[in-house]
């Protein structure tokens, strides 16, 4: 229990410097959160609670980064520390609580191709990573980066979906946007099912259109994954081939954390001092 205890405590100062490490993205990091903590105030004002839980989800999640760099002893550069911010900050709040998923065209489709080219950019960073550590050592093709980058991308944004789908089946939420959509083709439907009336009501009819039931939401949310995913692993398919020419993808390619760095394991020894 008092190494447990040791651990908690040595974590979050370690979190702390490793929020603070960098400049520009600590500021971010501040401006953000304090934008959240407004939406809060205001959210408890209103008593909107499932707002209330977004905007303390959102708090969370602001600190992912840095807790991912202290756990797995990785480097994030600092551009890509600053999107990953951003990102949950524009998903999470804007998308969420401000509604921008509606009144903003295409703010959904922006958001999931990001996605899928960040997360191929950490089935990059995983390979390379593994192929410098002293305990694993492969030798891998530049094509085989590609693939790796591509196929984890593309498995986040389906887990992704899992997430969605689970929310709305098990808590009547709504993450998978209904669509409304004025025409569809299916093949042979009217000698199978001819025009019918049921009072049994299993769908909801409008005269405006059909309502599509979150399907073609979660759909372009996988293709648009897959057009992210295909741009970086293309990207990083001729990185791994000439480093030189494609110095910009380092932006978003994280890297093995120096010892000097390290303030988890800097903690926890000086707490063992102790």
């Amino acid at each position: 229990m008092n190494r447990l205890k040791h651990y908690m405590i040595s974590l979050k100062k370690a979190l702390e410097l490793e929020v603070r490490e960098h400049r520009s993205s600590f500021a971010v990091y501040l401006i953000l959160r304090t934008l959240v903590i407004l939406v809060l105030v205001r959210q408890i004002m209103m008593q909107n609670y499932e707002n209330i839980f977004v905007c303390l989800l959102t708090l969370l999640l602001l600190l992912v980064p840095s807790f991912v760099q202290l756990t797995f002893k990785v480097e994030l550069p600092i551009f890509l520390e600053i999107l990953i911010l951003v990102f949950i900050y524009a998903a999470e709040i804007l998308g969420e609580i401000d509604n921008y998923y509606f009144s903003i065209p295409y703010w959904d489709t922006i958001l999931h191709t990001i996605n899928g080219f960040v997360c191929a950019a950490v089935g990059f960073s995983m390979v390379s990573l593994l192929n410098k550590s002293e305990k694993i050592q492969f030798f891998v093709s530049p094509l085989f980066l590609a693939i790796v980058s591509f196929t984890f991308s593309m498995t986040i944004g389906v887990l992704w979906e899992f997430f969605e789908f689970s929310m709305d089946q098990l808590f009547a939420m709504d993450t998978q946007k209904d669509t409304l959509i004025t025409s569809i083709h299916s093949a042979g439907v009217d000698e199978i099912l001819p025009p019918f009336e049921e009072n049994d009501i299993h769908e909801v009819i409008s005269d405006q259109g059909y309502i599509d039931i979150g399907l073609i939401d979660t759909m372009e949310d996988l293709f648009v994954n897959f057009v992210g995913a295909t741009i970086f692993s293309l990207f990083s398919y001729f990185y791994a081939r000439n480093k030189e020419r494609f110095t910009f993808l380092q932006n978003f390619i994280p890297k093995k954390k120096d010892r000097n760095k390290d303030y988890l394991y800097q903690q926890i020894k000086k707490g063992v001092g102790n």
